[in-house]
């Protein structure tokens, strides 16, 4: 049975703006509280995570992100309303898209895709 998984990404110019990377980032400074724990839990070097959230912020008309500096308790970042409303809107898009696989257009491409690949050819 061929399984269906679509890449959402949405765009401003040639930037993406919003992709499931990015929707993760965001979900893991909500969960963490900082862009740099968010990083570590994703696996990715803090600078990675800034530009990704840099990339953000620029993109959408209000900031995704907000940036407390400093060092202490009161350091750190979270969401904001529009960062909250912009995951929540992906999530939902992505979800509503993942499950709307009842048409002909998949099950014509299903019923044509074999269930193992075959084997490649010797060199």
């Amino acid at each position: 049975m061929a399984r269906l998984k679509l890449k959402l990404q949405l765009y401003c110019d040639d930037e993406v703006a919003m992709g499931p990377g990015k929707a993760d980032l965001l979900e893991a400074i909500g969960r963490e509280g900082s862009i740099s724990a968010a990083g570590r839990a994703l696996g990715m070097s803090y600078r990675r995570a800034w530009l990704l959230v840099d990339q953000m912020n620029r993109c959408f008309r209000k900031p995704l992100v907000e940036t407390r500096p400093g060092g202490g308790k009161a350091a750190g970042a979270s969401l904001t309303a529009e960062g909250e409303a912009a995951l929540s809107a992906y999530r939902t898009l992505s979800a509503r898209l993942a499950g709307d696989t009842q048409c002909t257009a998949f099950e014509d491409l299903e019923s044509a895709i074999r269930a193992r690949p075959r084997p490649r050819p010797r060199e």
